[in-house]
């Protein structure tokens, strides 16, 4: 992210410094020398320059109020960009004007034309551009003369774009390519983990009948559960048993969405298996992290004593959730159908045999598992050093049956013959859970989902709904919750929108402490709506969904925008204080400030285009950031330096016109 925030202000560290010379060429214009153009340029505009400077890294310090994900996302971020813009006015200061003094050249009066073609562009674009300010000038004076009407008529065409939110949608983070996918396989519970097996590579055949082979790089399947339980433990993908196989598919750099791979599998997966069921992991790291671990962005959570209550709840709310549009891949993570028997000892039968139910346990237990638990025995060979374990235990392939099962030979040390099973037990077939979940020590079951084609927010509110409809039905001590991505974003949301309002806030009162006045501050930050009304309506225009990155993109449009404000009130201020005419000073402010205000928005716009349009690999990560930017920094360009004169204009002009009568 510090790499992000440096793309985010490369289009910032230079406005300092563009805004110093361009000051400079002003009174060079005018007729002074060259060091006391220099000196009074960037005199003039030291104390502006800094209250921008100001603005733009104050807009960062919410971000080192959040909590969660968001704030080990976005604190390296701002930090990169508060220091670039320190050191940036800091270079504005002091080397710019130097580099002026010795490298701007004087103008020679009478000097023959230049005939360098690049010269020539140069002075053409110059007299277009003068052009395109006079012209400029003439609708300043034409709104600042109707600003009556003006004004009203903008904040309703602000006011109006707002009416766009609902129809953006909400995202935590926008969805990435990263050109691969891993498909979850889970056959019936209780298979074999040789059956699981042959049934990934049948799931692989279709997966290399859907994708062309030109784009498969590799297919990796992981099958059955992690020898260690460390690895089981820090593992994200919900296994459970031997019936669990996982089937990474790494896509060649030339290939189709994998989306569009992903959701054809998804279809036609079902229908080939049926009895199995298929999910998709988060494959990149980025999405992993913002799960938490979960193997899904949405986990439905029911927490209580009373499991077999909650299971009836979490069966009703599962078949609710399939009908909402955009939730695929659900399920129930626990399995209540592990197949098992049920050895019933029938003490009467065991006690005239001679046998205990400890004989019983030890003789299955190391029938089935090896007597190593309840024997340890070792054999040292003594040519190597080496010691190893030895274990007794009924070979797999002698037990294939029930039958099998009962003819198991028990023994006892007061028994000299040993006895088999069926002669004091009865095997009975049953099923239980196949794993048991806990959270905060109460035993939980958890519905697991993802978002397709359509945005989180959305999918969010109609869970809601679902979950408050049956948080009545509930069993007497269970609770139910929301958890995953749902949960992170709307906690982020309120977070940076909180920040987003403090950050304003911070903002007006710095401007207030510099200019020693309420007014102007509230002049200058009426640039805002526009702001925040251009990102609405670039976000719609380009089909972006609102996420954090995006609001990060508004706070920072914040500073930009009340930045080059302050270029324009604290000018129109200066121009004020010499003829006393609002409307007056409000034009000669705008046409003054026209050059550098172009400059300094271009300047950032230019910078975010390669970030708005999401190119590289997880390019689509930072997109809404720079668009959110862009079209922030659009309209509060045109905010600025059309409504914030005529603003400007119409309260100087009522504060002059009462303190004259």
């Amino acid at each position: 992210m510090t790499l992000g925030g440096l793309a985010l202000a490369v289009g910032i560290l230079v406005d300092d410094a563009t805004v110093t010379i361009e000051n400079i060429e002003r009174y060079r214009e005018e007729g002074q020398g060259d060091r006391e153009a220099i000196l009074e340029g960037a005199a003039q505009i030291a104390v502006p320059a800094l209250v921008s400077t100001l603005c733009i890294c104050i807009v960062f310090l919410p971000m080192f109020l959040l909590g969660g994900v968001a704030r080990y996302l976005f604190v390296p971020l701002a930090e990169a960009v508060i220091f670039a813009m320190i050191a940036s006015y800091v270079l504005s200061r002091t080397l710019v004007p130097t580099l002026a003094m010795y490298l701007l050249k004087p103008a020679v009066e009478g000097a023959a034309p230049s005939r360098n073609p690049l010269v020539r562009g140069q002075q053409a674009f110059n007299r277009g551009f003068e052009r395109v300010r006079l012209g400029y000038r003439g609708l300043l004076t034409r709104l600042v003369d109707r600003r009556l009407v003006f004004i009203p008529v903008f904040l309703a065409i602000c006011l109006c774009a707002f009416l766009l939110v609902p129809r953006l949608g909400e995202n935590f983070f926008p969805d990435t390519d990263s050109g691969q996918f891993i498909l979850h396989v889970r056959a019936q519970t209780g298979t074999r983990i040789e059956e699981t097996a042959r049934l990934a590579d049948l799931v692989e055949e279709v997966i290399r009948r859907e994708i062309p082979a030109a784009e498969v790089d590799a297919i990796l399947d992981n099958i059955g559960l992690p020898y260690s339980s460390i690895n089981w433990m820090h593992s994200s993908s919900g296994v459970i048993g031997a019936a669990d196989a996982d089937i990474l598919v790494s896509l060649k750099a030339d290939h189709r969405p994998t989306a569009d791979y992903v959701r054809t599998l998804r279809q036609k997966l079902p229908a080939e298996f049926p009895g199995m069921t298929f999910y998709f992991l988060p494959a990149d790291i980025v999405t992993q992290i913002l799960n938490f671990g979960l193997p899904a962005p949405i986990d439905i959570q029911i927490a209580g004593a009373d499991i077999e209550g909650n299971r009836r709840v979490a069966d009703e709310m599962l078949n609710e959730l399939r009908q909402v549009p955009g939730l695929v891949d659900l399920r129930i993570q626990q399995r209540f159908d592990y197949p098992k028997f049920d050895v019933a000892i029938d003490r009467t039968k065991a006690g005239q045999a001679g046998f205990t139910t400890r004989d019983l346990a030890n003789s299955l237990l190391i029938s089935l598992s090896g007597s190593f638990q309840t024997t340890p025995t070792f054999f040292l060979n003594w040519q190597n050093g080496v010691s190893y374990n030895l274990a007794t235990q009924t070979p797999q392939y002698r037990i294939q049956s029930l039958h099998d099962l009962e003819n198991i030979p028990i023994s006892s040390p007061a028994v000299p013959r040993p006895g088999i099973l069926a002669n004091v037990a009865s095997i009975t077939r049953s099923n239980e859970m196949a794993v048991l979940s806990h959270y905060d020590i109460r035993r939980v079951v958890d519905i697991y989902g993802a978002v397709q084609d359509k945005d989180l927010g959305a999918v969010g509110r109609d869970i809601t709904r679902i979950v408050d409809a049956h948080r009545a039905h509930l069993p007497r001590g269970s609770f139910l919750s929301v958890r995953g991505q749902l949960e992170t974003m709307r906690t982020s949301y309120v977070g940076l929108l909180t920040g987003l309002a403090f950050a304003i806030v911070l903002v007006y009162l710095l401007i207030v402490v510099n200019f020693q006045s309420w007014l102007d501050p509230f002049i200058i930050i009426t640039a805002l709506p526009a702001a925040l009304a251009g990102i609405v309506v670039f976000l719609f225009l380009t089909g972006t969904t609102l996420s954090v990155p995006a609001l990060m993109g508004a706070i920072m449009s914040i500073g930009v925008a009340t930045a080059n404000s302050i270029l324009v009130v604290a000018f129109a201020k200066e121009r004020l204080g010499e003829h006393a005419d609002a409307a007056t000073a409000a034009v000669e402010a705008g046409f003054t400030r026209f050059r550098p205000v172009l400059m300094t928005a271009l300047a950032m716009i230019i910078g975010m285009v390669p970030m708005a349009l999401g190119l590289g690999e997880g390019g689509e990560q930072n997109a809404p950031l720079g668009r959110a930017v862009i079209g922030g920094l659009l309209c509060a360009t045109v905010a600025t330096l059309i409504f914030v004169p005529t603003v400007f204009a119409l309260l100087h002009g009522r504060r002059s016109s009462g303190a004259s009568r």
